[in-house]
């Protein structure tokens, strides 16, 4: 833990404990370099990082202070107990009926994978498509097939190596989306009927892609704050043939959890030890609350067997469908597939997207979606402590958009789902997140669309129809 974590992490134990009260100052920056014997810089990111938490709001010419508006603490969700065999998946029947309202204009979209598209610079990616078709050479057309626009492969690689990761131009391929790319992962490091470890809850698009290649999930403990459970995995690893693990160490969906950097670590080695590959799904970290972003894991691989799979969907530019892989040793065998399947990306996205990168604004707008999205948690969370039953337990999760709500078990989130479609809002029910359909009693909830003015309205809503359920 870094000097400025630990000083952020001691005010944060002040205020869980009120000992430091809501309207309560915090010490200057010239108070807290006298009294702690640190920098002002150290005083300065550690105050930085409790702003971005919603800890303390900042006052011009006055100093910090504990946030009144500060969201109450509530219990987070119970770590699931897997079972203890792999299973086939069955879960796109109930995935396509419960999430096709997501899509009508008249519903709330708390139940929606993505963000809301007004969140995203769309005038100014359009802008950067129109010169750079213009002066696309015709040659260009065809060079860029399979692996993808050089330039755009160019400025991922320079960024992987900010990020202290190995992976050259060569290794990487972009795809249609991160789905792609996971999907080209999956096949080429499985085939039908092996046995993959998934993290329990688990994205319902993971499940459906086993499903489609008739590949066999084992769960794998994972906590609603800290993700894979080390000894979990090490204990399924043992027990289960295992050919391939999907898990989304950044940010997971649905949990939101954050797996430390130490925990990272030594799950990659573990996996190495077995040989095992990890297809890493870390499409959410860019959309960090933090000061820095957290390192994948594939920076601590050294024998390539990490497949990192990203994509600009999230945190840049929904529907342009542009996604990538850095396929570590199985580059090869990822570029084979595309090629015998979509054979490219579309060009005009490739390069409107890298355009836009080269003009300088990336960085600008990830800072205003990050503090967008980390106030609009923080406004969700607040609801939904008001208006749900009590005994509702919710993760708060360090970045992403969405929530994960444990509600108390008698209450079943399909018929709570049923109700609410009734009220013109969507939410995605606990059961589409795992192979058997069980966390009944949970929701995923999607506080990126904040900005709709229907969003309060709707949570509230939810939480009494929760309610009447209990």
């Amino acid at each position: 833990m870094k000097r400025y974590e630990r000083y952020a992490h001691e005010i944060t134990a002040l205020i869980e404990a009120q000992t430091l009260k809501a309207g309560d100052r915090l010490p200057s920056v010239r108070e807290a370099c006298a009294q702690r014997k640190i920098s002002a810089s150290t005083v300065f990111e550690a105050y930085y990082l409790l702003e971005a938490r919603g800890l303390v709001q900042v006052r011009p010419r006055s100093g910090y202070y504990v946030n009144a508006k500060r969201t109450p603490r509530q219990a987070q969700p119970h770590t699931a107990t897997p079972a203890q065999h792999s299973t086939d998946v069955a879960v796109s029947e109930l995935v396509f009926k419960v999430l096709e309202s997501t899509r009508r204009k008249d519903v709330v979209p708390l139940g929606s994978a993505f963000p809301s598209p007004t969140l995203f610079p769309l005038d100014k990616l359009a802008r950067c498509l129109t010169p750079a078709m213009r002066s696309l050479a015709p040659e260009r057309l065809s060079e860029d097939l399979t692996l993808g626009n050089d330039k755009l492969r160019e400025w991922l690689a320079l960024r992987y190596v900010v990020e202290g990761a190995a992976a050259a131009p060569e290794e990487i391929v972009v795809t249609n989306g991160a789905m792609e790319a996971l999907n080209l992962c999956l096949q080429a490091t499985t085939q039908a009927g092996d046995v993959v470890a998934v993290e329990s809850p688990m994205f319902y698009s993971a499940l459906q892609a086993l499903e489609r290649l008739k590949l066999r999930a084992v769960e794998v403990a994972t906590h609603p704050r800290t993700g894979v459970d080390l000894d979990s995995l090490a204990d399924v690893l043992q027990r289960h043939p295992v050919k391939a693990c999907w898990f989304m160490p950044n940010f997971q969906n649905p949990l939101g959890s954050l797996m430390p950097e130490s925990a990272k670590r030594a799950m990659v080695a573990l996996l190495a030890q077995h040989q095992v590959p990890l297809i890493e799904d870390d499409v959410y970290g860019e959309l960090y609350f933090d000061l820095r972003r957290p390192l994948p894991a594939k920076v601590f691989d050294t024998q390539g067997l990490v497949l990192h799979c990203s994509s600009f969907s999230k945190c840049l530019a929904p529907g342009y469908r542009v996604g990538w892989v850095a396929a570590g040793r199985y580059a090869p065998a990822v570029q084979r597939l595309k090629l015998m399947t979509t054979l490219s990306t579309a060009v005009p996205s490739q390069l409107a997207i890298a355009g836009y990168l080269q003009g300088g604004s990336y960085e600008r707008h990830l800072r205003g979606l990050r503090s967008t999205l980390a106030n609009d948690q923080q406004r969700a969370l607040r609801l939904i402590t008001r208006h749900f039953p009590k005994g509702t337990r919710t993760t708060r999760p360090q970045g992403g958009y969405f929530v994960w709500v444990e509600l108390p078990a008698h209450i079943n989130a399909l018929q709570l789902q049923a109700l609410a479609l009734e009220q013109h809002i969507s939410v995605a029910p606990g059961q589409l997140f795992s192979a058997d359909q069980r966390f009944a009693h949970c929701l995923r909830i999607n506080v990126g669309h904040a900005q709709d003015p229907r969003f309060d309205a709707a949570l509230q809503t939810l939480g009494e129809l929760a309610c009447g359920l209990s």
